[in-house]
């Protein structure tokens, strides 16, 4: 899982889906801040993205780069803690170009849980799936076909 953990830390921009009614809705996001397996985002209050997290928290994001992808999916905790809140914003160059305070911005978290891991590099592909919910910390399956 570690191995998936580093690949989102070094591939921050993302998918991230959400929905809005029964369709589905992606765009790109950014991961603003990441800790462990918890994924921390800021957007504004007044974009679609926002209206529809708080009426469905459940989302899934998408990382890919090099024939290698990492999923994850959860519901989204719109509770930051105002240090977090802060350190997202003067740590992303973007944010104070689009907005003069932290406080002008909503945040929320993911934390994971489950995600998978799949390299398409080596010959069998390489497939692992985490549940971190129920504690199931490695199903690897090697050359496997996804299924789900």
């Amino acid at each position: 899982m570690q191995k998936a953990l580093d690949f989102l830390r070094s591939h921050n921009e993302i998918a991230f889906a959400t929905c809005e009614g029964n369709f589905p809705k992606l765009r790109i996001f950014q991961i603003m801040k990441q800790e462990n397996n918890v994924l921390y985002f800021a957007t504004s209050a007044e974009k679609a993205v926002w209206k529809e997290l708080v009426r469905n928290p459940n989302v899934e994001v998408l990382a890919y780069a090099d024939n290698i992808s990492v999923r994850c999916s959860g519901m989204v905790n719109f509770y930051v803690e105002d240090d977090i809140k802060q350190w997202i914003y003067c740590n992303n160059p973007v944010l104070p170009r689009l907005y003069s305070s932290y406080d002008q911005l909503v945040y929320f978290c993911l934390p994971i849980a489950e995600i998978d891991y799949f390299d398409l590099a080596p010959t069998p592909p390489i497939f692992s799936h985490f549940d971190l919910m129920a504690g199931d910390m490695g199903k690897g399956f090697i050359g496997e076909r996804f299924k789900k």
